[in-house]
């Protein structure tokens, strides 16, 4: 007994101690406005580290000095690893822009002209080219039907129906 709880404490330590890599995507649908609205939430030293990767030169998300240059850097990572289809139709979204929220990055899509979804899929590669263990939540909202499903990498597609 006494090998047993030293063994045990090891485990856990390194069970608390290892890293949990997961981003957020919230898709709501507008009724007023016709459009689907998208946020991508990520952790900042996560979406550095893989726009360095991609990149080639480090970029500082939480003190931003050229913010026309980050929009475009984020708008591309995002569109590249997120696309939408919303009843059979592929989706076309702006980029609004960006904010922080204490260690993550919020960043805002939106669509125009968006039927009321019966069916979005979701294919998603948000951080797997640059974290093997990343995990993607996606909340899906229409009136007042709500969804939750996740992707865990390697895992790309969803189909999320109302």
């Amino acid at each position: 007994m006494k090998r047993v709880i030293p063994l045990l404490a090891v485990f856990f330590l390194m069970g608390v101690s290892h890293p949990f890599y997961m981003g957020v995507c919230e898709l709501k649908y507008n009724q007023n406005n016709k459009a689907l609205e998208v946020s991508v939430k990520l952790f900042i030293n996560d979406l550095e580290d893989a726009l360095k990767k991609i990149n080639g030169k480090p970029v500082d998300l939480l003190q931003v000095k050229d913010s026309a240059q980050v929009k475009k850097q984020l708008e591309e990572y995002i569109r590249k690893r997120l696309s939408l289809t919303v009843n059979g139709k592929a989706l076309n979204c702006r980029f609004l822009g960006f904010e922080k929220e204490e260690e993550a990055l919020w960043m805002y899509f939106e669509s125009d002209h968006c039927p009321a979804p019966k069916r979005i899929d979701v294919d998603c590669w948000l951080l797997y080219d640059y974290l093997p263990g990343q995990m993607n939540i996606f909340h899906a909202e229409t009136g007042s039907s709500k969804k939750s499903t996740r992707l865990a990498n390697p895992e790309r597609h969803i189909t999320i129906e109302f």
